[in-house]
């Protein structure tokens, strides 16, 4: 039962948003009393902090997942972005920036896991792509994880950028460009502009 509480807040936690999904519309999403919910999560943020821990596992699983499969290294940052516009495609205000204007200190652990994660991810793909002839081989790996954090997790730290979600990500989809160009060999150029011609027709 707990776990079919954290999916379906998850669920309507990034539908929603955070602030606007009450304990009452998720008791009543699951058909259950606001008094068996308070059972297993004596308040909403002991929610919050479970649901977005169990989105982040699944993420973390996906992105094996891709990563198991024979893509290039380009290929794979698009499929790798690909499950967050498809895990966000119903959505209207950025989750990430509503978590943390109201449940900041989720928002900090969630960031501290999600840096982890997603330092692992960039590092093996950089070394996959130098290995492929698609990155330049006298890349800094360390500065480059690092420029490409800066402009990823600015996004959700300015006010510049707002919280509506599908401009966000097509901001990201920016970022990826803009990241792969700064490193690209004149083969790994034609095989971002072939991923983006696919993404752009999706």
């Amino acid at each position: 039962m707990r776990k079919k509480i954290i999916n379906k807040a998850g669920e309507m936690f990034l539908t929603l948003g955070f602030k606007s999904t009450t304990m009452d519309d998720i008791a009543k999403e699951l058909g259950m009393s606001k008094k068996t919910l308070y059972k297993y999560f004596p308040n909403k943020t002991t929610l919050v902090d479970a649901s977005t821990e169990a989105v982040h596992n699944t993420i973390g699983e996906t992105i094996c997942a891709i990563k198991s499969k024979n893509y290039n290294a380009v290929e794979e940052e698009f499929a790798v972005k690909a499950i967050f516009k498809e895990m966000l495609k119903n959505s209207k205000a950025s989750p990430m920036y509503q978590l943390k204007k109201y449940y900041p200190e989720t928002y900090a652990k969630l960031m501290e896991r999600e840096v982890c994660m997603f330092r692992d991810c960039i590092v093996s793909n950089l070394t996959k792509g130098i290995e492929q002839g698609l990155y330049r081989a006298n890349i800094d790996k360390e500065l480059m994880v690092n420029f490409y954090f800066t402009l990823v997790f600015g996004v959700f730290e300015s006010e510049l950028y707002g919280d509506e979600v599908q401009e966000i990500m097509k901001i990201e989809y920016e970022i990826l460009e803009y990241h792969i160009r700064a490193i690209a060999t004149d083969k790994g150029v034609k095989e971002l502009e072939k991923q983006l011609k696919i993404t752009n027709q999706n």
